[in-house]
């Protein structure tokens, strides 16, 4: 009875990947372009968009800035749009 629910979640799995394959690469590049949504909203008071919520997002500094070289590169930025985020 055990090998029979294992063998049944594996081909579960097997069927959810099959399903998901083709669209790996949409969900892939949709979940980069939130991503990026959401970097320019926690950076948009530093470019000198009025962001209401930059008192909340000043918390999250220290952990996107790691991605913020990744994502100025994406935005067509060579250089960080930054003055006071030397990335480059």
């Amino acid at each position: 009875m055990g090998d029979r629910k294992l063998s049944l979640k594996k081909l579960f799995e097997y069927y959810d990947q099959v399903l998901s394959l083709p669209h790996r690469a949409e969900v892939a590049r949709e979940l980069r372009d939130e991503d990026d949504l959401f970097m320019l909203l926690c950076y948009s008071e530093m470019l000198g968009i009025p962001n209401p919520a930059f008192y909340y997002t000043l918390e999250l500094y220290p952990y996107i800035l790691e991605k913020f070289h990744e994502w100025h590169l994406r935005m067509g930025l060579e250089k960080s749009p930054l003055t006071g985020i030397r990335c480059c």
